[in-house]
């Protein structure tokens, strides 16, 4: 029993190692053993060894580095490691109200095409969600004239309290069922490992990989959509909460007693800043037959409708006080505003900035930059996608482990 325990923590130490090289290949593109070793601060040895195991799970590969100069010393080219892109396909997918967003990348991150799925109910029981899935999926993939076979992994990404180690959903806007296992649906309908996780730590993940938070360490993504969600980055870590539900932002009380949530309770953030909140509180406002739509109440506050500018101040004022909380809980480096197709501008005003200044600690430093990053319905697939390419690496790396002699 002592050397099967002793044997197993040797195996996970090896993985812990490979999984630390490979991270370290994709953030550089292309880098030699040696530099591993020194970058990583362990032996040569150990670091050949684990490229060994990466190259022979096709994960990565060798390639001749460039001569650096004409002046150079003839000989042997330098080897250099880099991510083989070619080995493994992966899909990423945002569940949104009226429509799936599909995106097939290669293992390195490289678009190879992408689908848009349009959804007849906004809400579908844990089955129907599946199955419509599949259909995406399908169609992405005859873009390409491949099937989903040939698919290494997909990442979902829904609105709601999702515990992504588990695949479980506690609640989500896009299911009819709360405390859902997609396990087992996932497994009966898709023939490659699947994983569900947030959508707004999508976001966060490909703020990381791609956007603003490249280069950051510590820093946070609010999302406002039809919801509104949080991705917290720690110490260059996705920090989840321990049931998976530790960044649900909008649904943060500002309110007590206050405006119903689609959650099911009040006083929530989102049931102030959400779209279906501003189209609820312009609609009764106006007290008309009929709601207005997210564009026309932003034009209609920018003709001088006062009605429509108090919708958007109030917004701002309750999102004010919001990000203020989360600058005293964390104190980021920066705070990143992500919306699809959406005016975040009465959220990121002079006015909203004033609010967040008076509610946060006073010191005698600037605050964490609060940024906006306008980007269409495909950065959450990016960021699934990303999310996908990262549990593949960690499936085919225990692999190695099970298939050892």
């Amino acid at each position: 029993m002592l050397k099967s325990k002793a044997s197993q923590n040797a195996a996970d130490q090896r993985n812990i190692t490979r999984l630390r090289v490979l991270e370290h290949i994709r953030t550089r593109g292309s880098i030699s053993r040696i530099d591993i070793a020194s970058a990583l601060q362990t032996s040569p040895a150990t670091v050949t060894a684990a490229t060994a195991d990466l190259i022979s799970a096709g994960l990565i590969k060798e390639i001749e580095s460039e001569p650096q100069s004409k002046s150079a010393k003839r000989g042997r080219p330098r080897v250099l490691l880099q991510l083989d892109g070619r080995s493994y396909l992966v899909a990423g997918l945002k569940v949104a109200r009226h429509m799936i967003s599909v995106i097939l990348v290669d293992f390195k991150g490289n678009e190879v095409t992408s689908y848009k799925h349009p959804l007849d109910d906004v809400r579908m029981t844990p089955g129907a969600l599946v199955a419509t899935i599949r259909k995406a999926l399908d169609e992405a993939c005859a873009q390409i004239n491949e099937t989903l076979d040939t698919l290494s992994g997909v990442s979902i990404g829904v609105a709601g309290l999702v515990d992504a180690e588990r695949n479980f959903v506690h609640w989500s806007s896009s299911l009819t069922d709360r405390n859902v296992d997609f396990s087992q649906f996932l497994e009966t309908e898709l023939p490659c490992p699947a994983f569900i996780e947030n959508d707004a730590n999508l976001v966060a993940k490909a703020e990381q990989l791609f956007g603003l938070g490249k280069g950051f360490k510590n820093f946070l993504v609010v999302t406002i959509e039809h919801g509104v969600g949080l991705g917290i980055v720690l110490d260059g870590k996705l920090y989840r909460g321990e049931r998976g539900c530790g960044a649900e932002f909008g649904h943060t009380k500002v309110q007590l007693d206050g405006a119903l949530c689609q959650c099911g309770q009040r006083g929530c953030l989102e049931a102030y800043v959400g779209d279906y909140a501003l189209i609820r509180e312009a609609t009764v406002a106006d007290q008309r037959i009929g709601t207005e739509t997210i564009k026309e109440i932003h034009e209609n506050a920018r003709s001088g409708d006062e009605r429509a500018k108090s919708v958007l101040a109030r917004a701002g004022q309750m999102f004010g006080l919001g990000i203020s909380n989360l600058i005293n809980l964390f104190d980021p480096e920066r705070i990143i505003l992500s919306g699809a197709q959406m005016d975040l501008e009465h959220l990121n005003s002079d006015e909203v900035m004033t609010r967040i200044r008076s509610g946060v600690v006073n010191v005698d430093t600037p605050l964490p930059e609060i940024t906006a990053h306008h980007w269409g319905d495909l950065m959450w697939a990016k960021g699934a996608a990303a999310y996908g390419i990262e549990q593949v690496s960690i499936l085919k790396v225990k692999e190695l482990s099970t298939n050892a002699p």
